[in-house]
């Protein structure tokens, strides 16, 4: 969620990938020079956020509310939800025991080899109020090109079935098998997945009726067709924070 609210408010660090640009780290290296461990990287700015949130939970704010609080100081107008008001966990099952998305990504690396995912708490949480309203009366629901296992996978595993199908858009992050960004293709690969956008495509079969196909991939149309999709082919690199991709992906919707 702050990756979000920081792209829509022009201040996202594209370089890192995470945080906030031209961001400095006075707190974490006194936390440092503390004896603290500081393997996870986190900006003054971006740390700013996570107390002011931290705060606003400990006082009796749901992440809803909390969530809708942050974006509002950062200038940002449009809703940023996240999908629950329960904790939800990833987990990653590996050869060298069960680690956080955190352990996993930052601290090891991706070197354990992985053999499972696990969302801890995904079976019991809930949808909140704001998310069942925000999907029920949107035009479109499109479905980023994230990882399909991890950033797309707990979602639609809460509300998958909230989703009008011919309503919504799933987009490849897989271009002529290759992941532009992250380990998805790896990741894929651990899991006994083809890392294809084909694969992709049959994962998101039952909660989307639109596929957005990368143009140097078009020779995949047919298969995904099969599928019983309708195929969007253009250009998915983004170049610009998104907005060329967004753009296609509403006029050629046709909504």
């Amino acid at each position: 969620m702050d990756a979000v609210i920081y792209r829509l408010a022009g201040i996202f660090n594209d370089k890192a990938g995470y945080g906030i640009k031209e961001d400095t780290f006075a707190v974490l290296e006194s936390l440092a020079k503390a004896g603290e461990d500081t393997w996870f990287r986190i900006g003054d700015r971006d740390f700013a956020t996570h107390l002011l949130r931290s705060d606003l939970l400990r006082t009796g704010a749901t992440l809803t509310e909390a969530s809708l609080q942050l974006r509002r100081r950062f200038g940002v107008n449009a809703l940023v939800l996240p999908m629950t008001d329960d904790s939800v966990r990833t987990r990653f099952v590996t050869d060298r025991g069960e680690l956080s998305f955190q352990e996993y990504f930052v601290r090891e690396r991706l070197q354990p080899k992985l053999s499972g995912i696990v969302f801890a708490g995904g079976k019991s949480a809930r949808p909140t109020v704001e998310v069942v309203s925000a999907l029920r009366s949107a035009d479109l629901v499109i479905i980023g090109p994230s990882n399909p296992l991890i950033s797309i996978a707990p979602v639609l595993q809460l509300v998958g079935d909230l989703l009008r199908r011919e309503r919504t858009v799933a987009v490849t992050p897989i271009i002529g098998g290759l992941a532009l960004k992250g380990p998805t293709v790896e990741m894929m690969r651990a899991l006994g997945h083809r890392p294809d956008a084909v694969e992709v495509a049959r994962m998101y079969k039952d909660v989307a009726a639109t596929f957005v196909l990368d143009e140097r991939d078009s020779n995949l149309s047919g298969p995904i067709e099969e599928l019983g999709y309708r195929t969007i082919v253009c250009d998915t690199v983004m170049r610009d924070g998104g907005r060329e991709l967004a753009d296609s992906v509403l006029r050629l919707s046709h909504v």
